[in-house]
C-alpha cells in the first residue's frame, strides 16, 4: 500500500486529520487497533474549546455537534461554601467552550471518513515505523491476519502515550518532561439530569470535585481520590455523599442523585515528548504531551496538533516550501507548554496534596480569592480555559 500520509490512530486527532486532508486533496490511510465499536464508544473528555468547534465547523462535521452539543458561556467555582461563576464571552471577546464527548465526535468523523474519504482500517494493529528518517517512511502492520506496509511520504502518530510512533524516535534525541501526581479523579456516569447548568470546579479542604454532564439527562462528575483507589470499592450511597460535602454551598443548592452507571478511576499526570517530528515522523495528540484533565486541555491539544500539520502539509503542496513543516514541533510545543502550565495551575490549585501544610491550603484560597475579585486574574483563567490560539 501507498498514500501520501500515514496516519496511526483513530482517536479525534488521526481522524480529525484524515477529514482536513481530504477536504486538502491529499490522500491518506487511518490504521486503528481497535474494532470501530469500541473507538465509538471509548468514554474520554467532553470539553471542546472555541478553536476545536470553529475547526469542526469549517471541516464539515459540526452539524451534530451544533444540533446536541450543550454550549457553556462560562464555569463556576467553589471554595469555602462560596460560588464564583467565571463569565468567558464577557471575559473573552465572545469566546466560550461546548460540551460533546469525544466519543460523539469519533463517530461524526468515522462517518465522514467511511462515507467520502480515504482508507480506515480498523482493527490494523501499527507494529512499527521504520525509515522516518528518510524521506520515504514506512509503517509496518497486522491487518485480518497478516503483515504489510504502509510506504507514506509522512507518517503521523496518533496513536498515544503506548503507541508505536514515539518508539521511533531515538532515546538519544528524545527529551521528556513529566510530574506523577499522588491522586486519581473517581468518575461516574449517573442517570440524572444535571445539578447546575455549566461545570463546577470545587476546592474543599475534603479533595476537589467537579460536576460535569453529557446531556441534559447525563451526569458525569468527579471525586479526588489516592490514586491507587479502586472505583468498586466506593459504594454509590458514598459517592453521593462525598459529592454533597465537596460540593455544599451556603445557599439553597441541591445535588441531585440518580443510578449511577459507570465507575472509574483516572491517573493524574504531566508529560511532554520533546521533540514532536523526527524526519519524516510526526507526533500528536497523547503520543507526545499528556495533561491532567483538570483543565480540559487533552483532546484541544491533540485538534492544535493536527491542524498544525495539515496547514504546514498544505503551505508545502502550494508553494514548495517546508518551512512549516520544519517548525512544527517548536510551533506546536509552544502552545503545548501553555495549556501544560493551565492544567498544572488548575490542577494544584483546586486539589488537596496529601502532603499540604495548612499554609499551602490558605494559598490556595487566596488564589481563589484572587480570580474572583480581580478581573485580570479572571480573565487569564478563561482566555485559558476556552483555548490559547492554535498555530
Amino acid at each position: 500500500m501507498r498514500t501520501t500520509v500515514g496516519i496511526i490512530g483513530a482517536g479525534p486527532a488521526g481522524l480529525l486529520l484524515a477529514r482536513l486532508l481530504h477536504n486538502a486533496g491529499i490522500d491518506s490511510v487511518v490504521l486503528e487497533s481497535r474494532d470501530r465499536a469500541y473507538v465509538e464508544h471509548r468514554q474520554r473528555a467532553g470539553i471542546l474549546e472555541q478553536g476545536t468547534v470553529d475547526v469542526l465547523r469549517a471541516a464539515g462535521a459540526g452539524e451534530r455537534m451544533d444540533r446536541e452539543g450543550l454550549r457553556h458561556d462560562g464555569i463556576e467555582l467553589r471554595f469555602d461554601r462560596r460560588r464564583h461563576r467565571v463569565d468567558f464571552p464577557a471575559l473573552t471577546g465572545g469566546r466560550s467552550v461546548m460540551v460533546y464527548a469525544q466519543t460523539e465526535v469519533c463517530k461524526d468523523l468515522i462517518a465522514l471518513q467511511l462515507d467520502e474519504g480515504g482508507p480506515l482500517l480498523f482493527e490494523a494493529e501499527a507494529l512499527a515505523v521504520e525509515g522516518a528518517e528518510g524521506d520515504r517512511p514506512s509503517i509496518r502492520f497486522r491487518h485480518q491476519g497478516r503483515e504489510d506496509v504502509l510506504e507514506c511520504d509522512y507518517v503521523v502518530g496518533c496513536d498515544g502515550f503506548w503507541g508505536v510512533a514515539r518508539k521511533a524516535v531515538p532515546a538519544s534525541l528524545s527529551r521528556v518532561f513529566e510530574r506523577t501526581y499522588p491522586f486519581g479523579w473517581l468518575g461516574i456516569l449517573a442517570d440524572v439530569a444535571p445539578s447546575h447548568d455549566e461545570l463546577v470546579y470545587a476546592r474543599h479542604d475534603r479533595g476537589f470535585a467537579l460536576l460535569s454532564m453529557r446531556s441534559p439527562s447525563v451526569s458525569r462528575l468527579y471525586l479526588q481520590v489516592p490514586a491507587d483507589t479502586d472505583a468498586e470499592a466506593w459504594s454509590d450511597e458514598e459517592i453521593w455523599d462525598e459529592l454533597e460535602r465537596r460540593l455544599e454551598t451556603d445557599d439553597d443548592w441541591a445535588l441531585h442523585r440518580g443510578p449511577i452507571t459507570q465507575k472509574s478511576v483516572t491517573p493524574m499526570r504531566s508529560y511532554v515528548h520533546e521533540p514532536m517530528r523526527h524526519g519524516h515522523l510526526f507526533l500528536a495528540g497523547d503520543a507526545a504531551h499528556i495533561v491532567p484533565p483538570t483543565g480540559a486541555k487533552g483532546l484541544n491539544l491533540a485538534v492544535g496538533d493536527v491542524v498544525t500539520f495539515a496547514r504546514a502539509l498544505v503551505h508545502e503542496k502550494e508553494t514548495g516550501s517546508a518551512e512549516l513543516l520544519d517548525a512544527y514541533s517548536e510551533t506546536c510545543l509552544r502552545r503545548v507548554w501553555q495549556a501544560e502550565r493551565f492544567s498544572y495551575d488548575m490542577t494544584t490549585m483546586l486539589h488537596r496534596d496529601p502532603d499540604a501544610t495548612a499554609f499551602e491550603g490558605r494559598l490556595q484560597l487566596a488564589r481563589l480569592d484572587r480570580i474572583s475579585s480581580c478581573r485580570a486574574a479572571e480573565t487569564d483563567l478563561a482566555e485559558g480555559y476556552t483555548g490559547f490560539p492554535i498555530g
